[in-house]
C-alpha cells in the first residue's frame, strides 16, 4: 500500500490541476461574467453582431455582460445585459455598439450623456431608443469612398499589392520599387484632393438627407415589414390562386388557338376590301360627297307624314315605227299645262317645275 499511496497522490494532483485548467480554459472562452450584477434592457433600431456572452464597457473597462439579444414590437432589438452593482449608471447614459476587434465580435459601450450625473439609472429599467446607438454600417461607409476607389488606377493597387506580398516572402530588392509605387501612389490620392472633397461632401450631404428623413426612412421600412408580413400571412391564399391562374391561362391560349384561323381569313378579307375602296376612291368620294344633299332632298320628300310626295312637272310622248317618231304630244295638248304653278308650301322650299 506505501508503494501505490505516492502514484495515486500523483494522480489526484494532476487531476484537480486538470479540472481547474480546463475550467479555467471554458470560462475564457465562453467569457462568463461572475459576481452580483444588477439586470438592464436596452433597445436598438439595430443590434447586428452583438449576441449573448459580448462584453459590456464602460471607457474601456469590462463591466457586464450581455445575457440576451430578443426582437419586439417586430422591429425594435431589445439588449438584455448586466452591470456589477458597484457600478452606478447615470440616467442620462448613451448606449452604443461598438466594434470590439477585425473579426466582428462586437460590445456595448457606456458612454457619459447629457443628464444629470446625480441621477442613477434603477435596476431592471429600460433604455429607450433615443439614447442607444445602433452598430456603425461598414456597407455605407464604404460606399461613400466609391467615388475615391474609381478615381485610383486598378493597376496601380494591383502592382503594388503584388510588390508587397514580394518583400513579404523576402525578396528584399523589390523595396525600392514598392516605396516608388507607394509614393506614386500617394502622389495619384494628393492629386485626387478635388474627388476627396467632393467625397466628403456627398458622404456630409447622404447624411443630412437621411438624418431629415429619418421619420419617412422609419415609416417606409415599418411599411415595408407590414407588406411582407401581410404577403407572408396570406402565402396559401397566393398560392391557392396559382393553380386558377394557370387554368386560365391554358384557356385562353386554347381560345387564341381556334380564332386564330377565323380571325386570319377576316384580316385577310379586310385587305381585300381595304383594296378595293382604294381602287374606286373617286367613287367613294363623290358618294361621300353627294349623300348629304340626297339624303336631304329624301327627307324634305318625306317631310309631311308618313308618306313620299313625287311631283309629275313635265312629260312627252312620242308614238313612231321602227325607230321614227311619227308624232311628240306634249302635255299641254292632253290638257295639262306644260309649267305647273304650285304653292310654294307644296314644293317645299320654293322649287319650280320648268316645261
Amino acid at each position: 500500500m506505501r508503494g501505490l499511496a505516492a502514484p495515486l497522490i500523483k494522480l489526484g494532483i494532476f487531476t484537480v490541476v486538470t479540472v481547474l485548467s480546463v475550467a479555467v480554459l471554458l470560462t475564457a472562452i465562453q467569457n462568463s461574467y461572475f459576481g452580483s450584477a444588477s439586470d438592464y434592457k436596452a433597445r436598438f433600431t439595430d443590434a447586428s453582431g452583438l449576441i449573448a456572452g459580448s462584453d459590456v464597457r464602460i471607457a474601456g473597462v469590462r463591466v457586464g455582460q450581455v445575457t440576451e439579444v430578443a426582437l419586439v414590437d417586430r422591429h425594435v432589438a431589445e439588449v438584455t445585459f448586466k452591470v456589477d452593482e458597484s457600478r452606478r449608471i447615470p440616467i442620462g447614459s448613451i448606449f452604443a455598439i461598438k466594434y470590439q476587434n477585425l473579426v466582428g465580435q462586437r460590445y456595448l459601450e457606456i458612454s457619459r450623456g447629457n443628464g444629470p450625473m446625480n441621477a442613477v439609472l434603477a435596476a431592471g429599467s429600460t433604455v429607450p431608443e433615443s439614447q442607444t446607438r445602433p452598430p456603425l454600417n461598414l456597407t455605407v461607409v464604404f460606399n461613400g469612398f466609391k467615388p475615391l476607389f474609381q478615381a485610383l488606377s486598378p493597376n496601380d493597387i494591383n502592382q503594388l499589392s503584388f510588390e508587397i506580398i514580394q518583400v513579404l516572402q523576402g525578396e528584399g530588392g523589390t523595396v525600392n520599387s514598392l516605396l516608388a509605387r507607394t509614393a506614386s501612389l500617394t502622389s495619384t490620392i494628393a492629386d485626387r484632393d478635388a474627388v476627396i472633397g467632393s467625397l466628403i461632401t456627398n458622404l456630409n450631404s447622404v447624411l443630412d438627407t437621411v438624418n431629415a428623413r429619418d421619420e419617412r426612412l422609419s415609416g417606409l421600412i415599418v411599411s415595408l415589414q407590414q407588406l411582407v408580413s401581410g404577403l407572408a400571412a396570406d402565402r396559401v391564399a397566393i398560392g391557392s390562386t396559382l393553380q386558377p391562374i394557370a387554368d386560365l391561362t391554358t384557356a385562353t391560349a386554347g381560345l387564341l388557338e381556334e380564332a386564330r384561323p377565323p380571325l386570319r381569313d377576316d384580316i385577310i378579307q379586310l385587305g381585300q376590301l381595304s383594296a378595293n375602296l382604294n381602287d374606286n376612291r373617286g367613287l367613294v368620294e363623290n358618294f361621300l360627297r353627294y349623300t348629304p344633299q340626297k339624303a336631304n332632298n329624301i327627307g324634305r320628300a318625306g317631310s309631311y307624314g308618313s308618306w313620299f310626295n313625287f311631283y309629275l312637272c313635265s312629260a312627252g310622248v312620242s308614238i313612231g315605227f321602227g325607230g321614227t317618231p311619227i308624232s311628240q304630244t306634249p302635255l299641254g295638248l292632253l290638257g295639262i299645262p306644260d309649267e305647273l304653278s304650285l304653292p310654294p308650301e307644296v314644293l317645299g322650299g320654293g322649287f319650280r317645275c320648268n316645261a
